[in-house]
């Protein structure tokens, strides 16, 4: 069973698939109905229509098993969707378990992505996972502070098709050599 995780002012809901199709079909009263949440307006993005929600999709239907490594809604008790988060799959399948966030143009600079990407590590070493790797633009100062916060280190460069040069970083539990 796919649950939340919960932060200290968020839930960490897992994107339902039913409600992923509705969304990517443009049916979004559907998407909200399901969820039983309100979206903001800015989101979906063509281009989280197009690569994101649709490989996200992709992936809760051919391991449903594995929902948990995918992607969930920052859920804040006071404000609503702030934002969506969550694991690039499950680290069997993309080799690796690497978060990724997106805070909602409202709500940013408040401390969401530090919280969420923070949960989402420690969730990860909860699974027995030894390493949590992020992949961070140059340029996207906000998310190399996020990071950095949390401890990760610079482990290396990746070039990315669609964004381009990444930063990568990892961060192991306390104490692992």
């Amino acid at each position: 069973m796919t649950s939340s995780i919960l932060t200290p002012r968020l839930e960490l809901v897992p994107f339902d698939p039913g409600a992923l199709r509705y969304l990517i079909r443009g049916e979004r009263a559907e998407t909200e109905r399901l969820l039983g949440l309100k979206l903001p307006g800015e989101f979906p993005t063509q281009g989280e229509l197009q690569g994101f929600l649709t490989i996200q999709l992709d992936r809760m239907e051919s391991t449903p098993t594995r929902r948990d490594w995918m992607a969930r809604l920052m859920v804040s008790r006071t404000r609503g969707v702030v934002g969506h988060c969550g694991f690039h799959g499950p680290p069997e399948i993309i080799g690796r378990a690497e978060i990724g966030y997106t805070v909602f143009k409202p709500f940013r600079g408040q401390g969401f992505a530090k919280e969420s990407a923070g949960a989402l590590v420690g969730w990860a070493f909860d699974q027995g996972e030894r390493e949590v790797f992020a992949s961070v633009a140059p340029a996207n100062s906000a998310s190399l502070a996020v990071v950095r916060g949390l401890g990760f280190t610079q482990v290396g460069t990746q070039e990315d098709e669609v964004d381009g040069l990444e930063l990568v970083f990892a961060i192991r539990p306390a104490g692992a050599d």
